[in-house]
């Protein structure tokens, strides 16, 4: 039988890439965006799209509903990729932009396996599968937020498995290091939104690093970078597979950030990663 999977966050890189591959291998695929210029774009494109903002939950339950009603309450699978970054120093962000972080990258999510969840238990098997990062195994200065959001992914993503050991859902982690996609683009309305950097005693930081990195079309790829295909690869071993890990790591920085972590004091993390 055809099996179906949600995946949010397809209007562009992981999501994108994931939709079409496993769409290309015979799944049922929900490919849902936030935006519905983006769901008529992948509709086009011949996907099943549909509209999710993990900020609003009456979007988050119409998606559910759409999604039980095309499966008979059989889905098999849910990818948790959709996010974004919030650059800046920690001592520079509001609570608000804590909250709207934590509300797309955490609290949306979490709301979204909790709705799922159960049909999978009755049936006895499923696969959650959470997008987390190499920033949710070590943080990076700058990134405070979206580490946050990701090591607050990883904790409950675990407690999950931990809870659930013999409902037959397999609660998964993938770890992508730098890919390939619009995530530094897409960070920068809430840069805007959020920092005042011109006041900011890291001031020096932003002019000199953050913001040719966030404004400089001509920014070189990431050291290590890889396209989106890479994470898509790990994602299809996490679904077909038999017996999948609990995590998978993508990119060389990924595991060597979890070696780092491992093997290294926290004097030395500091040494390496301050400044």
């Amino acid at each position: 039988m055809q099996k179906s999977i949600l995946i949010t966050g397809c209007s562009s890189g992981i999501g994108y890439d994931a939709a079409h591959a496993l769409h290309k291998r015979g799944w049922q695929v929900f490919a849902s965006c936030r935006q519905q210029k983006d769901v008529e774009r992948l509709q086009s494109e011949g996907l099943q799209s549909l509209l999710l903002d993990y900020t609003d939950q009456a979007s988050i339950d119409a998606a559910v509903k759409h999604v039980f009603d095309a499966t008979d309450g059989t889905l098999d699978a849910l990818f948790n990729n959709g996010a974004y970054a919030q650059p800046g120093a920690t001592e520079d962000m509001p609570v608000g932009a804590l909250r709207a972080i934590f509300e797309v990258n955490v609290f949306g999510q979490f709301e979204l396996i909790r709705q799922v969840l159960p049909a999978m238990k009755t049936r006895g098997t499923g696969r959650i599968i959470n997008c987390s990062s190499v920033l949710g195994i070590i943080a990076l200065p700058m990134r405070g937020p979206y580490c946050a959001t990701k090591f607050a992914m990883e904790a409950m993503t675990d407690a999950l498995r931990y809870e659930n050991p013999r409902s037959g859902v397999h609660f998964i982690s993938i770890q992508p290091g730098p890919i390939t996609s619009k995530i530094r683009e897409n960070g920068i309305p809430h840069f805007e939104k959020w920092v005042d950097w011109e006041n900011s005693s890291h001031r020096a930081v932003y002019k000199e690093k953050l913001m040719p990195r966030l404004y400089d079309p001509k920014t070189a790829p990431d050291k290590f970078e890889l396209p989106a295909s890479a994470v898509t690869k790990k994602l299809i071993h996490a679904l077909e597979s038999r017996n999948p890990k609990p995590r998978y790591k993508v990119t060389t920085p990924t595991y060597i950030a979890e070696a780092a972590r491992r093997l290294l004091s926290k004097r030395m993390l500091d040494r390496i990663f301050s400044g």
